[in-house]
């Protein structure tokens, strides 16, 4: 099934400078920035939980610390 959608002038723009090929359909544009999204949000919520079980465990370094090693 095929469906109309309204977008504006300023986000097909932003589409148009999305495509990997000239032939590159929005709707193959739409898919691959839903599949990025799907993927990244899965990796970032394992990283949040490695980095909370981390700082749970001490094993992280402070901001301070950081500025001391780097002298500022």
């Amino acid at each position: 099934m095929t469906t109309t959608i309204q977008i504006s002038d300023q986000v097909k723009s932003t589409l148009d400078k999305m495509k990997l090929m000239d032939r590159e359909t929005y709707n193959d544009i739409i898919e691959r920035i839903l599949e990025d999204d799907l993927e990244l949000n899965e990796k970032t919520k394992k990283e949040i939980i490695e980095a909370r079980k981390r700082v749970r465990g001490g094993k992280f370094v402070s901001h301070e610390e950081v500025k001391r090693r780097f002298g500022l």
